[in-house]
């Protein structure tokens, strides 16, 4: 089930529908589905994301749209890092790990040139720093 608002239910269906593929604010931006277990719950979650090829690595953005306050899905990834994620038709059992320092600047810096509206969603977050979270795939 999605996790949030019916908007990612719609968002998830059209990915599903579609290769991976979605329209309307999404169009063209490469998109990932999110499996997650809830810290609390433990109720498996899936949130529709952006990402960023990174080698072999996927990395995703902690961005809330922006808001103060880093999204569930995030501190459901630092409680349990273990995940799985669809890309386009595929699907990948992965591990996530929040990156840091130099090698979290040059990931951002790369998402801010390509989706230049990450820059808007760092600005409203401040002082709040967006984590970028690499998910490596595991076999």
């Amino acid at each position: 089930m999605a996790d949030g608002d019916d908007f990612n239910g719609k968002v998830i269906s059209e990915f599903r529908a579609n290769g991976g593929k979605v329209g309307g604010f999404f169009e063209g931006q490469p998109m990932l589905l999110l499996h997650h277990v809830g810290a609390k719950t433990g109720a498996e979650r899936v949130n529709p994301l952006v990402y960023q090829q990174v080698g072999s690595d996927y990395a995703i953005f902690a961005s809330a749209g922006g808001q103060p306050r880093d999204p569930q899905w995030f501190r459901n990834l630092v409680a349990s890092p273990d995940v799985t994620i669809e890309v386009g038709t595929s699907t990948i059992r992965a591990r996530a790990r929040v990156t840091e320092g130099d090698e979290r600047a040059a990931i951002w810096a790369t998402q801010k040139e390509r989706m230049p509206h990450f820059a808007d969603y760092e600005k409203n977050a401040a002082p709040r720093e967006i984590p970028v979270v690499l998910l490596d795939p595991v076999a």
